[in-house]
């Protein structure tokens, strides 16, 4: 991710360090106030509109990022909680500047994806908030933290990637199911994930000369002696995998960490480095 890379060295003072809490606190705020309204304020100040927006509205282009059309109390309780704990964990992963770049971008493209779909249906019933933003957020820490458990009703354990996958099934569903508009909405209010996903691979492994190389060097090595059978020579100080656990992975050290600490080709770029 070099160009990400490029804007923190030149813009990484700038970013705010508690972006998660004040997401939290301002979504918890216009939850708030539609619950007073019954609902109603969702539609008739706060929603995105791109209508309305330029029929003398234009505040909306904010205020959508409060916007719910939730009403249920207890239910907001549980999700800010959840993805305040969500946003908290993608900062200390990736920093501060990366998290607030992922969450502009993903406003940026829910703004864009409104227009868009207005532009070809230029109907005054189009109503968006940050349902897809929310939504990015969790995928993002499900493809960091795919192991991860949360618990259904405080009971149910699940693995977040199966929550992930259930996910961008129902988003499948609706992308093929739906017409153009809803299919211009889910993936440019997703671009953010889209982007950050895809940059952050590291398409090297794959190359056949690196492929070759692997192979031979797991020919000439031989298995590692170890209790039961072979013992793993590389593990990720972040996920714990090792090579044993997928030989396409890559393995480094990070030389601006305080100690001999190894990570993944996933982490080696997106780690706090150890003091």
């Amino acid at each position: 991710m070099n160009w990400l890379n490029h804007l923190e060295n030149k813009f990484g003072k700038y970013a705010i360090r508690n972006l998660p809490l004040y997401i939290v606190i301002l979504y918890g705020v216009g939850t708030l106030l539609n619950i007073s309204s019954q609902g109603q304020l969702y539609y008739t100040v706060l929603s995105l509109n791109p209508y309305l927006v330029l029929h003398g509205q234009p505040w909306r282009i904010f205020t959508f990022l409060i916007a719910t059309s939730e009403t249920n109390l207890i239910f907001l309780i549980f999700m800010l909680l959840f993805y305040y704990s969500l946003g908290e964990s993608l900062v200390q992963v990736w920093g501060a500047f990366r998290f607030n770049m992922y969450i502009l971008v993903g406003i940026l493209g829910t703004i864009a994806a409104a227009f868009i779909v207005y532009a070809i249906y230029p109907s005054p019933n189009i109503f968006m908030d940050t349902y897809y933003l929310n939504l990015s957020i969790f995928l993002a820490y499900a493809a960091i933290f795919p192991e991860m458990k949360v618990y259904l009703y405080g009971l149910i354990p699940v693995k977040v990637k199966w929550m992930a996958f259930l996910d961008l099934a129902l988003l499948a569903y609706d992308f093929f199911a739906g017409g153009i508009g809803a299919r211009i909405s889910i993936i440019v209010s997703l671009l953010n994930f889209i982007v950050f996903f895809f940059s952050s691979r590291n398409y090297n492994r794959i190359r056949p000369s690196q492929v070759k190389r692997r192979a031979k060097f797991r020919k000439e090595a031989g298995p590692a002696p170890g209790v039961g059978g072979a013992a793993y020579r590389h593990k990720c100080h972040i996920c714990g995998r090792t090579e044993l656990d997928d030989p396409t992975l890559e393995f480094r050290y990070c030389s601006k960490c305080n100690g001999s600490y190894e990570y993944c080709n996933d982490h080696l770029f997106t780690h706090i480095h150890v003091k």
